[in-house]
């Protein structure tokens, strides 16, 4: 996949290098390097991984200085042992120095994600199962980081509120059920829009089958429970299993026979990969 980074972006790194510079500027840079020095460098993986936010991180130096030059060496879903070269950079000193430390948070913050989860998507490989990410996001990077997703081989999601339905505990607790809130779903937002209905118990589940629901969020429900409940689905809608995932347990939950495995902690806690810039050379 090619370099990617939606709109807005911009907006988040302008608040980015805001929140470092103020109304002082970069006062080490400034006071230490000739503003006409120009560097030569490189972005590094200081360990193994996948790429992702490499738009991102490109645009950080941009808009610090629109002469800078990102010549992409590994593109966004490349699978990188450590010491690769990612990228090459070039431009004047001061702007590649400056804006350093906002892109490598988001190279390594998305690569992370996307290098995550791909060793989920390894461990369930062969099984029928597919990872998907949350809501439970970074706000204002839900794009990059659900991006990044995909660039480990994983699927989106619901994007937010407004593109599907997610009947949850406090809903069904609210309005006193799940036929109740299934139906009125159904009326609020027709045909075209899927209903999911998150249960705990095979009661639930069945409550929800009888109301017709395009999807069931078996939550937290341990292996054998997990296994009866797909077997009760039997095809007739998406059986998506969530809670507490993790790298020991993904395989096992895998093979009770469900189609989708949500992990929130691949966006709100995936260790970022370590990513470094080495100064080649400069030029005065």
């Amino acid at each position: 996949m090619s370099a990617w980074a939606p709109p807005g972006t911009d907006r988040l790194l302008e608040i980015g290098l805001a929140e470092d510079l103020a109304t002082a500027g970069d006062l080490t840079t400034d006071a230490v390097v000739p503003a006409h020095l120009s560097l030569s460098a490189t972005l590094v993986a200081r360990r193994d991984g996948i790429v992702a936010g490499l738009a991102a991180a490109a645009r950080a130096w941009r808009l610090v200085d629109p002469r800078v030059r990102v010549d992409i060496v590994e593109p966004d879903g490349a699978t990188v042992a450590r010491g690769a070269t990612i990228a090459l950079v070039e431009g004047p000193a001061r702007a590649i120095l400056t804006g350093e430390r906002l892109a490598l948070n988001l190279l390594g913050h998305l690569s992370g994600i996307a290098t995550a989860t791909g060793a989920l998507v390894e461990l369930v490989a062969g099984t029928g199962a597919v990872v998907a990410d949350t809501r439970k996001t970074t706000p204002g990077l839900r794009a990059l980081e659900k991006w990044a997703v995909r660039l480990g081989g994983g699927v989106n999601h619901r994007f937010g509120l407004h593109d599907a339905v997610l009947i949850k505990d406090n809903h069904i607790a609210a309005v006193g059920g799940i036929a109740p809130a299934v139906a009125a779903a159904r009326a609020a937002v027709g045909h075209l829009v899927p209903v999911e209905v998150e249960v705990d118990t095979l009661a639930q589940l069945d409550e929800a089958l009888a109301a017709g629901v395009d999807a069931v969020l078996l939550d937290n429900m341990d292996l054998p429970r997990l296994a009866q409940a797909v077997a009760r689905i039997d095809g007739a809608c998406i059986a998506e299993a969530s809670g507490t995932i993790t790298a020991d347990t993904i395989r096992a939950v895998a093979d009770t026979g469900v189609d989708l495995i949500s992990v929130g902690w691949i966006t709100h806690s995936a260790p970022a990969l370590d990513v470094g810039l080495d100064v080649d050379s400069a030029i005065a």
